[in-house]
């Protein structure tokens, strides 16, 4: 029946080959926001509930920053292929453009109305109150991170994947550094609360920008040309809106779509608790999926390939489904692993450690085994929407697939259960899942029948 899961030898070494440099900047990036949170849990289940609601449409700016990031890769990479320099410094000067444009307005409306932007975000004044002076800075920090994001994503479509896990790896222990510095006090530096978390990612996200800034202009694996980048001519700006557009638009909704599940959770009659309890399991349920998303990244470039290279159509549909289910096996091992974690050290030891008590460590018992048993299903989507869908030129469904089981489904349904029906932890956290409960065979589906094989290059697959 799994045939199909036999390749040739060598063939999952070179997948683990591919997936590492992601797995890794995945585990930093993810592992920056359970410090923070953890950080800020010091000070209390208040404002750790606060710091979640601030971030909430942070997250939305973090989301717009990946979307431009993943639609800049998909025409660097083409341009390097043909060894067009200036074609790479003219797109990275539209997506740094438009990703400006887009975040630099967003930054200064939470600079300037931070206390009413958090007021729709939650049912508890006092929670803005105590998020305002977060949101007031950290909207700035994304702007210099979308800037320092699109720079290493050309620099990994360019074969250079380590680019970007040094960076974020200097600026996740800078972060930690500055968040012990600032938000207590420490060493005779003024303690700042949430504020002091906000300043220390600025200061760590600008220096990201100008590590890369200094990088950019004197890397000889891609010089920047300077008066393309800042003048990209309306030729390229339409590339890129033709190519990268979906994608921005893909990551943005979906973006919106998440945040808009935290407001739910914010409007709840325990919104306190479970916010704060949200908060832990968010990052630490993306600890467990970097595997997963570091197969997915391999798998976009593997199937990406063999359609370049002409293979036959059932040729690429074996080699899509046996990543696809190998993502699955491997994302069946890690919920096994992380639901036996939970009595064992998630518990006793996790939840004490942020503060979780009482109720909010129920909650966040509940989050755990419902996200950590969704891992197979989480696996297989992104393998199968972010790898083979948009690798294969079916960026339509691989949309539609990211985005419906969202909106239609899993927002719906936790409203009714969390507001209306106001049903207990555990059928919140269900209805949370049930976007990749309906994800899994919508995916196996579009893959299974084939007709999102395209070569976008313009050749074939016969």
């Amino acid at each position: 029946m799994f045939n199909f899961l036999r390749r040739e030898p060598g063939f999952y070494k070179r997948l683990f080959k591919l997936s590492l440099p992601m797995i890794l900047q995945n585990l930093i990036t993810f592992s920056l926001g359970l410090i923070d949170t953890f950080m800020v849990s010091r000070l209390g289940n208040a404002e750790m509930a606060a710091v979640t609601t601030a971030n909430v449409p942070v997250f939305l700016l973090t989301s717009i920053v990946f979307g431009f990031q993943s639609g800049l890769g998909i025409l660097v990479s083409q341009y390097w292929g043909k060894g067009d320099e200036k074609s790479v410094s003219r797109a990275m000067g539209v997506a740094s453009l438009l990703g400006t444009a887009v975040t630099l307005p967003l930054a200064l409306a939470f600079w300037a109305f931070p206390v009413p932007v958090m007021d729709l975000l939650s049912n508890k004044h006092e929670l803005s109150l105590l998020g305002a002076p977060y949101l007031q800075v950290i909207g700035f920090a994304y702007v210099f991170n979308m800037l320092s994001s699109i720079y290493v994503s050309a620099r990994r479509s360019v074969e250079d994947p380590a680019f970007g896990m040094k960076l974020f790896g200097f600026s996740t222990i800078l972060n930690t550094g500055l968040n012990y510095l600032l938000i207590f006090g420490n060493f005779g530096f003024p303690a700042l609360g949430v504020a002091g978390a906000a300043i220390a990612t600025l200061l760590a996200r600008v220096s990201e920008f100008v590590i890369c800034v200094v990088c950019a202009l004197r890397s000889r694996l891609i010089p920047l040309h300077l008066g393309l980048f800042f003048r990209p001519g309306l030729d390229m700006m339409r590339r890129f809106v033709k190519y990268a557009s979906p994608v921005v638009l893909n990551e943005t909704v979906w973006g919106l779509g998440n945040s808009l599940l935290t407001v739910i959770l914010g409007y709840t009659d325990n919104s306190v608790e479970m916010l704060a309890a949200n908060a832990v399991m968010g990052n630490l349920n993306r600890l467990f999926l970097v595997v997963c998303f570091g197969l997915g990244a391999a798998t976009a470039v593997i199937v990406g390939k063999a359609i370049g290279e002409g293979q036959g159509r059932e040729k690429v549909m074996d080699l899509s489904r046996a990543l696809l289910w190998f993502a699955v096996l491997v994302g069946t091992a890690l919920a096994v692993f992380s639901i036996a974690l939970v009595p064992l050290l998630f518990v006793p030891v996790i939840f004490p450690m942020f503060k979780l008590f009482g109720l909010s460590a129920e909650i966040a018992t509940a989050l755990a085994v419902m996200g950590f048993a969704s891992i197979p299903l989480h696996a297989c989507a992104i393998s199968a929407i972010t790898g083979v869908l948009r690798a294969g030129g079916d960026v339509m469904w691989s949309t539609v697939l990211d985005i419906a089981p969202q909106w239609v489904v899993c927002l719906p349904a936790t409203a009714l259960v969390a507001l209306v029906l106001k049903l207990g932890c555990w059928p919140i956290a269900f209805a949370i899942q049930l976007e990749s409960i309906v994800k899994f065979p919508l995916c196996l589906w579009r893959v299974r029948g084939g007709k999102w094989i395209n070569d976008v290059t313009g050749g074939g697959t016969e």
